[in-house]
């Protein structure tokens, strides 16, 4: 199955916001926590309550950057 060509930003948002809360929430919790019996429950955790928020900020913000860095390159 695949997603029609219209909902690509919504898919790029989707996907990069996954990666990137995937990382980052990893990287803090074992750099504040250590890595530690729970932690794979905390990251999850920490995942599923980020990824939203990240989620509609890349979605809102990547049109933005297009354009920024289509005027600082040549």
């Amino acid at each position: 199955m695949r997603i029609p060509a219209r909902f690509a930003p919504i898919v790029f948002g989707a996907l990069l916001s996954a990666v990137m809360v995937a990382i980052v929430s990893a990287f803090v919790l074992a750099t504040s926590q250590g890595i530690h019996p729970g932690f794979l429950a905390k990251w999850a955790r920490s995942c599923a309550t980020t990824w939203p928020i990240a989620f509609v900020a890349v979605t809102l913000i990547a049109p933005w950057v297009r354009k920024v860095v289509a005027r600082v390159t040549a």
